[in-house]
């Protein structure tokens, strides 16, 4: 069943859409099988991470992403795909990221939802 979000919000997911790169599930396998350097980012709220997530990710949910990004040794040119339960979120994350520098940000359209389906997300527990 989908979420029902507010108007300003899905106005402010539109624009971030439009402003950052996205990919889909196909394209994102495609990515973990090119032998390039990828980190994946779970963008979810703390319990949703704890309920499960794609094995290889970092989790910096998007309230601190902006804050944490450089505690980990993340290069600005680093390929970061971003995820969220269906790719609001992540956008919003990705454009932020995007304001501050990193030039090879995705958001996955889908996010978690088609992580799950694609046989990609691990149970945490």
């Amino acid at each position: 069943m989908a979420k029902k979000h507010s108007p300003r919000f899905l106005a402010t997911v539109k624009q971030s859409r439009a402003l950052i790169q996205e990919c889909d599930i196909d394209q994102f396998s495609s990515m973990l099988n090119d032998g390039e350097d990828i980190v994946v980012i779970d963008v979810r709220e703390q319990h949703e991470y704890d309920a499960g997530s794609f094995e290889e990710a970092l989790h910096l949910s998007k309230g601190i992403i902006e804050r944490d990004i450089e505690k980990p040794p993340i290069p600005e040119d680093a390929r970061n795909v971003l995820y969220c339960g269906g790719g609001f979120r992540s956008a919003i994350a990705a454009e932020s990221l995007t304001r501050m520098g990193y030039t090879n940000v995705y958001s996955l359209w889908g996010g978690w939802r088609s992580l799950v389906a694609a046989g990609l997300a691990s149970s945490n527990q």
